[in-house]
C-alpha cells in the first residue's frame, strides 16, 4: 500500500525477519597463532596471513592451532590487514563430542551482538531507541522509550560453552570489571523507575541459557544476582550460527 510509511513497512519487516547478520566476501582458513589482541596469523590456501581478530577477549578455547576459522576480506585497500577473523569452529579438546557437534561454528565478532539487538529493539515498537545512553559513569547499549516509560537494555556477547552441561553457555570468558559496573548502574537505574534488562546474545548453536562464569569472576556473578533482585530483568537470545551468518533464533 502507498499510504504505508517506510517506517511502518520497515517495522512489519522486522517483526516478520529474525534479527540477521549476513557475511560477504567470506573464505576458509586455519588459525595458527594469536600475535595480540587485534592481530592473528592464520592459513588461507596454505598461506600465511596477518588477519585482524573482531574479538579483544582471550577466546582460548576457541583459537587453538589448526582450528578451522572464518574470514571476512576487507573492502578497504587502506587497510593493514585483509581480513577480519570472524568465527571458530569448535574444538574436540575442550568441548565433548556429542555437544560439538551441535556447536559447531561459533560466530567471535563483538560487533554482531550489538547489531542485532539494535535489529531486534527496532522490530518491538519502541518510539525510540537510542544506542551509547550515558548513564551515571557508564554508557550502556541502548536507551529506549514507550509511551512516556524508560528503558535501559545493555548487551553481552557469549561464546563460550559450558563443556560439562549441554545447552549452557558462561559469561565472561575472563574478568570483566566493565561487565560488573554496568550491572550495578542497571540495578541503580531500575530502583529509580527505568525497565532494564542485560541481554546475553548467545554466538553459538544449541546454546539456551548463560550462566555466570563464578570461576573467572565471582564478583559478576554476585552484580548479576544483585542486579536481579532490584529488578533488571536477564534475557537469552538464542543464535543459528552458519560460515556466512548470524541470526537470533528466539528469547528466553
Amino acid at each position: 500500500d502507498a499510504l504505508v510509511s517506510f517506517a511502518e513497512r520497515w517495522d512489519i519487516y522486522m517483526v516478520k525477519q529474525k534479527p540477521k547478520i549476513i557475511y560477504e566476501n567470506t573464505v576458509p582458513g586455519n588459525f595458527v597463532r594469536r600475535i595480540n589482541r587485534f592481530t592473528a596469523e592464520v592459513l588461507i590456501d596454505g598461506k600465511p596471513e596477518m588477519v585482524h581478530v573482531k574479538n579483544t577477549g582471550r577466546l582460548q578455547e576457541l583459537l587453538v592451532p589448526d582450528a578451522k576459522v572464518t574470514l571476512q576480506k576487507t573492502l578497504n585497500p587502506n587497510r593493514k590487514t585483509a581480513y577480519d577473523l570472524i568465527l571458530s569452529e569448535t574444538d574436540a579438546s575442550c568441548v565433548i563430542s556429542v555437544y560439538k557437534s551441535e556447536l559447531k561454528w561459533v560466530n567471535i565478532d563483538s560487533l554482531a551482538p550489538n547489531a542485532l539487538m539494535k535489529q531486534q529493539l527496532i522490530s518491538m515498537n519502541y518510539d525510540l531507541v537510542k544506542p551509547e545512553y550515558t548513564y551515571g559513569d557508564s554508557r550502556i547499549d541502548f536507551y529506549m522509550e514507550r509511551n512516556g516509560e524508560k528503558f535501559l537494555t545493555e548487551v553481552k556477547g557469549c561464546t563460550l560453552a559450558d563443556d560439562l552441561h549441554p545447552g549452557t553457555g558462561l559469561f565472561p570468558d575472563a574478568p570483566t570489571e566493565r561487565g560488573v559496573k554496568h550491572l550495578h548502574e542497571l540495578a541503580k537505574a531500575a530502583k529509580e523507575g527505568y525497565h532494564c534488562a542485560i541481554a546475553f546474545v548467545i554466538q553459538m548453536n544449541g546454546i539456551y541459557r548463560v550462566l555466570p562464569n563464578e570461576e573467572k569472576q565471582p564478583e559478576f556473578k554476585e552484580a548479576l544476582v544483585n542486579a536481579a533482585k532490584a529488578g533488571v530483568q536477564v534475557a537469552f537470545y538464542r543464535c543459528e550460527v552458519e560460515t556466512d551468518s548470524i541470526k537470533i533464533a528466539g528469547v528466553s
